[in-house]
């Protein structure tokens, strides 16, 4: 089997061990250095330091409106808000370059921050964590559909999966698009991703179809770009205990007429005993994946859902 391409994803730097941070230390992160490394290619990016604040240096923090706030040094009240935005604009033209499938960003940084930033009152007062880093939004603006999430979320194992699912299916669109979009290829890309949008949002798996499905003669460039912006915004929905085993007993269904009573009754428990709780997913779709290949059943055998990503990242192994 041939190897995997590695993906490239941005991160802000000092996730990675480098010390780049305003006190002069780090924040490494042990699943993005050790478990995620091995299958990604990181682009690092520190905003204040390649700002050429320096290291260390005077903290600064969001100051003002949260939805437009002004980035300021903490003691010398030295405003770095216009200076920051160029180079923001600068640096985000330059990632547009690096093919990225995703962006891992420091969270409660007042420049890498994704979301619930501090952001202090300009005539003091406690602050409120209503912010967005002034780099990530513009990082995030100008790249609505990319996979964009915080460190301290990761360590939730649903939102670690969730994340890496849209980085490989990112990935996997824009792979599609460059090869250039016919109607039939986005049948084949909708109807490969079915299952996994039906994890997480039975309702855009169907608005998904209705748009395939009503595809018509001529330009489908406006057709392409809203059935990707509706995969990622679908993906983002998080996927339920429930919905999962919706999902696993949909597919076991292709087997029923295939598979001897002890075998069927064996899939159907494990699909039961993780719906309890009593057992990661990994056991039911095993299972499931070994009867689809034996069965020799081409349409579930292109489900991603069914193998999306490095087994090695063990992302279905909790229960």
């Amino acid at each position: 089997m041939a190897a995997r391409p590695k993906l490239r994803i941005g991160v802000s730097s000092c996730l990675l061990g480098q010390k780049v941070r305003y006190d002069g230390q780090h924040k490494r992160d042990d699943f993005l250095t050790e478990v995620l490394a091995p299958f990604v290619e990181w682009v690092p990016v520190c905003p204040e330091l390649e700002l050429g604040l320096g290291v260390p240096r005077e903290p600064i923090r969001l100051v003002g409106r949260p939805a437009a706030p002004s980035l300021v040094a903490e003691r010398s009240g030295l405003d770095h808000t216009e200076a920051m935005r160029r180079f923001a604009e600068r640096r985000v033209a330059e990632l547009a370059r690096e093919d990225l499938s995703g962006y891992v960003t420091k969270k409660d940084s007042p420049s890498c921050g994704m979301e619930r930033v501090r952001v202090h009152p300009a005539k003091g007062g406690p602050p409120r964590r209503e912010g967005v880093g002034a780099f990530a939004r513009v990082l995030m603006e100008a790249f609505p559909l990319l996979p964009v999430e915080e460190e301290g979320r990761l360590n939730d194992p649903a939102l670690r999966e969730g994340f890496v699912e849209r980085v490989f299916a990112y990935a996997r669109w824009k792979a599609a698009v460059g090869e250039g979009m016919t109607r039939g290829a986005l049948v084949a890309f909708h109807t490969a991703h079915k299952l996994a949008l039906l994890a997480h949002s039975p309702a855009a798996y169907r608005a998904l179809g209705a748009r395939v499905g009503g595809l018509r003669k001529g330009a489908i460039r406006a057709d392409v770009e809203a059935y990707g912006a509706g995969l990622m915004a679908a993906l983002k929905v998080p996927a339920t205990r429930g919905r999962h085993v919706n999902v696993l007993q949909h597919a076991a269904g292709y087997l029923r007429d295939r598979l001897p009573a002890a075998d069927r009754k064996e899939l159907e428990e494990s699909i039961a005993d993780f719906g309890r709780g009593l057992v990661p997913r990994i056991v039911p779709l095993t299972l499931l994946r070994h009867h689809v290949r034996s069965q020799g059943l081409e349409y579930l055998a292109g489900q991603v859902y069914l193998d999306p990503d490095p087994k090695e990242l063990m992302l279905r192994n909790h229960a």
